[in-house]
């Protein structure tokens, strides 16, 4: 059985890097001045903490045995606003950098939601989309932990660690020594486990990724899903696919965890090994003060050293989101503006193919050696089989993808020395899949102009025989509709997407299977208004229903990628060659119906 992208883990195309590191901290360049100051802050804040088990020295050393009251409340009142200090420092840590965090993670998501749009459609034929939203949304918020605390408390705990290693000196530099043999150990643990945790985040990743897709087609296709009865199979399904990231998520987790437990049970023995030593040596060169303040600094040397470890733990759970997230940015889209690429002037829509070629994948060929001339104003009708490559011939025309070999011009420029907005604004496009976006009818329509009045929208509406049905709905052109339109049936989502291509008021209209689910009265009332709104305008309409087509100025008949035909209706029907043979069939179906 064939597998589904759903299911069939991501190739890592650029393996993880200190540059990636790298460019994720220079999101953090327009807030260093808040973080310089934080970190300022927090070193202050963490001396503060630091002075607990020296003051504590000094009180069981000094003050007690003189029964010096004062000393001993001059001493709780210092270690009392240390406290408070610590304290209010961690709120403002905590508060700034959540802020920086959110801020970094919001540019990111930007940025990347950005670059997706300039991507070309076959980035987006290739990928399932489930795959795509998982890295802007979870991958990125990922992220959130390193940013809002991560470098703050690395920066904070390795002074700590300088700081408490010189009080320790301080206090004994033998107990010192001996406090730091368990460093070595701690060495050859991170040494163990750093390569099997990254491979087993990637893993994680992946596995993510393949769930948060299968979740979305699965939605998409809830209707067919239910039609055919299927649940029982997707449930099979779905339980392959989490309990696989079920799978990956404990082996992360457990390889995560070994470090801390390692950290603590190190910490443990070092902090035994030296009561057992101080004890013995209480009295000669080792007072109690400063034995009960030189345990305090273990423990306070190995916190920084554990958070150090987590650090550690995010920087390699980051990185497999940090990939995928920056492999995606690096995505370079197929079809883009040439170096020194201009503005499409104002055009009046002649369209040239000069010797084609296209193919999806490198070596095939949807499309061999289209030569085409069509004139301003002439409307161009395409049939053909399904596969035959008319609704590939129409997108080339908007540079949706970038010809093999050969020109299209317009007016006698090459689309491909202009920029790909100019192209686009003066080319009206109503695809086949009609899409509707969630939100008003109103906004749908004005999505192919956005400075259009109220008015116009109506009278495009108008124009396409939408105003009808849209004035009889609830609160008409204001009713909300659900994303995809489901609210609406596929006539009326058709209907609406043709006024959206009209009230562009382009050139060149391209009208890909416009008529197709729309009722056969509706259909004549349409092509009434299509009369009025295509006169003066270049055409290219692809139907199957060759009734809609018959007053086309040209209808080409496309087989296997080549114009196999081309002249009127009448002319065609005279040869009693293809298309007569497809009328024909047609003409006697609807007969039998």
């Amino acid at each position: 059985m064939a597998r589904n992208k759903f299911d069939v883990d991501e190739e890592l195309e650029s393996p993880f890097s200190f540059i990636h590191l790298k460019r994720l901290f220079a999101y953090l360049k327009p807030y260093r001045m808040k973080i310089l100051l934080t970190v300022f802050i927090m070193l202050a804040a963490s001396g503060a903490n630091l002075i607990g088990p020296y003051l504590i020295k000094k009180a069981i050393d000094e003050e007690i045995p003189g029964k010096d009251v004062g000393g001993l409340l001059v001493l709780a009142v210092i270690y009392l606003v240390a406290i408070v200090f610590t304290g209010l420092c961690m709120k403002y840590k905590i508060r700034m950098m959540s802020q920086i965090g959110q801020s970094v993670i919001l540019h990111i998501r930007k940025d990347l939601f950005t670059h997706l749009q300039k991507l070309s459609f076959s980035f987006y034929d290739s990928r399932p989309h489930g795959k795509i939203l998982v890295r802007v949304v979870n991958y990125v918020n990922s992220l959130s932990d390193l940013l809002s605390n991560g470098l703050i408390n690395l920066i904070t705990d390795l002074f700590s660690l300088i700081v408490i290693i010189g009080f320790m000196l301080a206090i004994d530099i033998k107990l010192t020594l001996m406090a730091m043999c368990g460093f070595p150990i701690l060495a050859v643990v991170i040494l163990l486990i750093k390569n099997a945790q990254r491979k087993a985040w990637q893993t994680l990743s992946n596995k993510q990724s393949n769930m948060n897709a299968y979740i979305h087609e699965s939605i998409n296709g809830i209707k067919v899903t239910q039609a055919f009865t299927r649940e029982e199979e997707n449930k099979r399904i779905f339980g392959e696919v989490s309990e696989s990231y079920q799978t990956s998520w404990m082996k992360a987790v457990r390889i995560q965890f070994l470090l801390w437990p390692s950290i603590e049970n190190i910490s443990v023995l070092t902090t035994s090994f030296i009561y057992i030593v101080g004890i013995s040596q209480i009295g000669e060169r080792v007072t109690v003060g400063a034995l009960v303040a030189f345990v305090g600094y273990i423990g306070m040397f190995w916190a920084p050293i554990a958070n150090i470890g987590n650090f550690y733990n995010a920087i390699i759970n980051a990185t497999a989101y940090l990939e995928r997230i920056f492999e995606m940015m690096d995505e370079q889209p197929i079809v883009k503006n040439r170096p020194n690429a201009v503005d499409l002037p104002l055009i009046k829509g002649k369209v040239e193919f000069n010797n084609v070629i296209f193919g999806y994948e490198a070596g095939e060929k949807i499309l061999e050696n289209i030569n085409l001339c069509v004139n301003p104003g002439e409307s161009i009708a395409l049939v053909g089989a399904t596969g035959s490559g008319k609704t590939t011939i129409v997108s080339l025309i908007s540079r949706f993808y970038e010809v093999s070999s050969g020109r299209i011009e317009i007016d006698g420029i090459d689309i491909n020395t202009v920029t790909i907005p100019s192209l686009r604004k003066q080319i009206g496009v109503m695809l086949q899949d009609s899409f509707i976006f969630s939100g008003t009818i109103m906004d749908n329509i004005r999505y192919g102009r956005l400075n259009a009045t109220d008015k116009e929208v109506i009278e495009a509406a108008k124009a396409v025989q939408a105003h009808q049905f849209i004035i009889g709905m609830a609160n008409g052109y204001q009713t909300e509709v659900n994303e995809r339109g489901t609210r609406l049936s596929t006539g009326q989502r058709q209907l609406i997407s043709f006024a959206r291509a009209l009230l562009a008021d382009p050139k060149i209209l391209i009208l890909d299977e416009a008529t197709s689910s729309i009722d056969t009265e509706t259909e004549l009332a349409l092509q009434r208004g299509l009369e009025i709104l295509l006169a003066g305008r270049t055409s290219f309409i692809i139907a199957h229903r060759l009734s809609t087509i018959q007053n086309a100025t040209r209808i080409l008949v496309i087989d296997k990628g080549k114009i196999i035909e081309e002249g009127t209706h009448k002319e065609l029907m005279c040869r009693k060659s293809y298309y007569w043979k497809l009328h024909q069939s047609q003409h006697k179906s609807l007969e039998v119906i």
